[in-house]
């Protein structure tokens, strides 16, 4: 039981720091609790049924940096921040609740912190008190500033003209930060070049404070 505790902790840390930073207009808890769990159960499936497909057709040799790349990029960002982004989308951004930027962050994050908690789990269940530690101040924030540097465009994009391109957008930055976090630590052949993950996750995390801000203080609701 400790194990578990300690597995979703920092997930929930995580969530009730972006939910207070929503300074303006509260989204019904309802909807946040519906999205954290599409986000921990479903997610979870589209992720698990691409991954079976991209082992069959594109097997790769993680001894070699550039397929290494590929499955960074292509296929682990690519499919898991796909597997958030189409709940965003087709669920979140079309409720009539999601009406000011910042609620692009706040759902996104949700998703994350979803998918985040199964996945911790599972790794945690398996690993460890020191898997759950190590994870706490890595990965969990990782899926966080994936999901609110996707919130931020989405945010954005439901109320723009060019909601196609926002949309995307968000999509593509959050596979490119998570193909990066996640090259560096692949790399585990060259020495010390994991200390790269460590910069992407800190740049991810000061662009995140950017895009909170910029949302906040361009709420429909700031008086």
């Amino acid at each position: 039981m400790n194990l578990i505790l300690l597995a979703i902790a920092p997930v929930f840390i995580i969530i009730l720091y972006i939910y207070f930073k929503d300074k303006y207009e509260k989204e019904p808890n309802n909807l946040l609790i519906y999205t954290f769990l599409l986000g921990a159960i479903v997610s979870v499936i589209i992720t698990t049924i691409l991954y079976n497909i991209s082992d069959k057709l594109i097997p790769l040799d993680d001894s070699n940096a550039f397929q290494l790349f590929i499955k960074a990029f292509f296929v682990v960002g690519l499919i898991e921040e796909f597997s958030k982004y189409v709940i965003v989308r087709y669920y979140s951004q079309s409720k009539k609740e999601f009406n000011e930027p910042y609620d692009g962050i706040m759902y996104a994050v949700m998703v994350s912190m979803g998918f985040a908690a199964t996945e911790n789990l599972l790794y945690v269940l398996e690993g460890g008190y020191k898997v759950a530690l190590l994870r706490a101040f890595t990965a969990i924030p990782a899926h966080a500033t994936f999901g609110v540097l996707m919130g931020y465009f989405m945010g954005k994009a439901k109320f723009s003209k060019s909601k196609i391109k926002m949309n995307l957008a968000g999509l593509l930055l959050a596979i490119f930060f998570h193909g990066a976090y996640d090259y560096f630590l692949f790399l585990n052949f060259i020495p010390g070049i994991w200390i790269g993950a460590f910069v992407s996750l800190i740049i991810g995390i000061i662009l995140s404070k950017k895009a909170i801000k910029i949302h906040q203080d361009n709420s429909n609701f700031k008086v």
